[in-house]
């Protein structure tokens, strides 16, 4: 090999190491080694590395551009309700671990086939968070199988997961022309029922229940908070377990107040009327989430007399100030709203309830207040004397259910323009985030926020460093390397590309596996002569078959503070669900496609005197951007 060939691998090696190690952020490795890349391939001038221009060009892929926007798109799922109104119905009947896990993975399952998965999993960890209260399941036992069947689910279509996205745009870019919105779908499908069968029968055995790094039951606040049954709602005629009142960690119901009757130590049972007003103790993230279930709203009429709209407010928590005016004066006496324009939703003095109605609580001095307020009260009071430490509720964002049914059409619109092939998915994506904002669903600003930055870096720059593999000949000389390893058998040729992509994918990140494994796969399968087509649906399948560690995949990661996991709960859980996949993978391609069917027309070949040889390079310098 050139020398050339031997910086490329050199490069992809320490990436693979800088992420595997966890030396620094993922983002920040990523585009250290992409820097190295570009400035030594300027000082040498060779031709046979990409100029800096071409190694950048994968911040412009259409498969990255597609990924960010739909988490702008879920972003609006999220703050209009629309992934509870979507899942809620199911999940609020739920009695049990296994009854909650049916109700909880396979609509997650087929939603991920048609949704990027990692917003996805980021908008529905709530609802699981809801599920484990009404079940009185641990969330350990819920967030990883989520987080797993999100995975799986991703791998039945092209725009199921960000990796199918640019490993397909990719195949275009080379000249492929056999892979369709639901091809990967023929290995995806049945690896996903096999993989949810699995886990509905494992997860007592091998996942054990675990406490999350930060519980609701570790807030010595408890607030006092007054929620309304609203007559048209889906909680009219239910009983308070069903409801999912019952049992909340962190939040309790005191009393039901019904047309002057009050209704102490409710039972179970009891049903709940419209108009029903529920007097709910708690702590802070209990007492947000229970503003996100559909049919319940702050029993005070003050939100409404607010001047700026739904999606220009949010909760704001802050202590009240010995200098503030309103001391020793009750909230509706001292006019709150009217003198800061917010609404009191919650009141905690201590770990005390706080007696009488919310608009009669008397104020004292190092009484915490939960607001709803202008975007504006943040600046306007941080440093007032009449509070102490005004600060944002993470999470706090103020739902607009109104709009629920709408962001769920606008899905569904874009699924079936992509999926009909009416335009193409980053056209979909972009017209369906742009919706989501014009209409209000989300505002700019969330669909800015919801957009994890440190993942489009990486597929960025693994790009790049892809594409130097390949243009080097680094990518022909490892494909070589496995066909000699496979003695040329295209069965076991596909199985050491599947499985060295699974271990990268374990040990650096899905994306990035895929985007170092595609050139070898190519080259792999081309210099035996054969359509690379299956080889590719293999390298798509074993990048997101990420399952034993909580680094290998997004969604891995952002459940394992959560809920509390260890490693080790990864690997025992997950290393048979990757056998699993492994197996399907390796019965159904040889029967859905022919491993040895010869290079389409289109496709040049990259066999001469049976050796791999880089095939096209020329062409190869703008595959990414076909």
């Amino acid at each position: 090999m050139d020398w050339e060939a031997w910086f490329s691998i050199a490069i992809a090696v320490l990436l693979l190491a800088g992420l595997s190690f966890r030396i620094a952020s993922t983002d920040l490795v990523a585009v250290t080694c992409l820097a190295i890349l570009v400035v030594v391939s300027n000082l040498s001038g060779s031709n046979k590395l990409p100029t800096s221009t071409e190694a950048m060009a994968g911040f412009g892929n259409p498969a990255l551009l597609t990924v960010g926007l739909l988490f702008a798109v879920v972003a609006g799922l999220e703050f209009t309700g629309g992934t509870q109104l979507a899942t809620g119905w199911l999940l609020r009947r739920a009695k049990g671990l296994l009854d909650g896990q049916i109700r909880l993975l396979v609509p997650v399952a087929f939603l991920s086939g048609f949704l990027n998965n990692t917003p996805l999993v980021a908008a529905l960890m709530p609802v699981v968070s809801d599920l484990s209260k009404r079940t009185g399941v641990s969330t350990s036992r819920f967030l990883l199988p989520l987080s797993y069947a999100a995975i799986l689910g991703g791998m039945c279509t092209l725009f199921g997961t960000s990796t199918n996205l640019l490993v397909f745009k990719l195949y275009q870019a080379k000249g492929g022309t056999d892979l369709h919105f639901f091809s990967p779908g023929w290995v995806g499908v049945p690896a996903t029922i096999l993989g949810v069968l699995y886990i509905l029968v494992f997860t007592k055995r091998l996942l054990p229940q675990r406490r999350s790094a930060v519980s609701t039951q570790d807030d010595p606040r408890q607030y006092t908070v007054e929620m309304t049954v609203t007559a048209d709602g889906p909680l009219v005629s239910k009983s308070i377990e069903d409801a999912g009142l019952r049992h909340l960690p962190g939040l309790y119901l005191v009393e039901i107040q019904r047309r002057g009757e009050i209704l102490p130590a409710v039972a179970p049972t009891e049903k709940l009327h419209a108009n029903d007003l529920l007097i709910l103790v708690g702590a802070l993230d209990s007492v947000v989430d229970l503003r996100k279930i559909r049919g319940l709203v702050p029993a005070t009429d003050q939100m409404r007399k607010l001047d700026a709209p739904a999606w220009q407010r949010q909760l704001v928590e802050t202590v009240v100030s010995p200098r503030c005016p309103l001391v020793g004066k009750s909230i509706r006496e001292g006019k709150f709203r009217t003198r800061y324009r917010a609404a009191v939703i919650a009141v905690a003095r201590g770990d005390q309830r706080v007696p009488g109605k919310l608009g009669d609580v008397v104020l004292d001095a190092g009484d915490v207040l939960l607001l709803e307020a202008p975007q504006s009260f943040l600046r306007e009071h941080r440093n007032s004397n009449d509070f102490f430490l005004v600060s944002q509720v993470i999470g706090g964002e103020i739902l607009r259910p109104e709009r629920a049914w709408l962001s769920l059409f606008i899905l569904l619109g874009m699924v079936l323009c992509a999926a009909t092939q009416v335009v193409d998915i980053l056209t979909a994506a972009l017209v369906a985030a742009i919706t989501m904002v014009v209409t209000r669903c989300c505002t700019m600003g969330e669909a800015r926020r919801s957009i994890d930055g440190s993942i489009l870096v990486v597929i960025g720059a693994a790009i790049g460093i892809g594409l130097a593999m390949d243009t080097s000949g680094a990518a022909a000389e490892i494909a070589k390397s496995m066909l000699a390893l496979a003695n040329r058998n295209p069965f076991a040729t596909l199985a050491i590309l599947y499985l060295a992509t699974m271990i990268c994918t374990e040990s650096i990140t899905n994306n990035a596996a895929a985007l170092l494994m595609f050139p070898i796969a190519w080259n792999a399968s081309v210099g035996l002569g054969y359509d690379p087509t299956p080889y590719i649906v293999a390298i798509m399948i074993a990048a997101s078959a990420s399952f034993v560690t909580p680094f290998g995949y997004q969604t891995n990661l952002m459940v394992y503070g959560a809920g509390g996991y260890r490693v080790s709960d990864y690997i025992r859980f997950g290393m048979p669900l990757n056998l699993v996949v492994f197996a399907t993978t390796m019965i159904v391609i040889p029967i859905c496609w022919d491993i040895k069917a010869p290079l389409p027309p289109n496709v040049p070949p990259a066999v001469v005197a049976g050796d791999v040889q880089p095939a096209n390079m020329d062409g190869d310098v703008g595959l990414l951007n076909p």
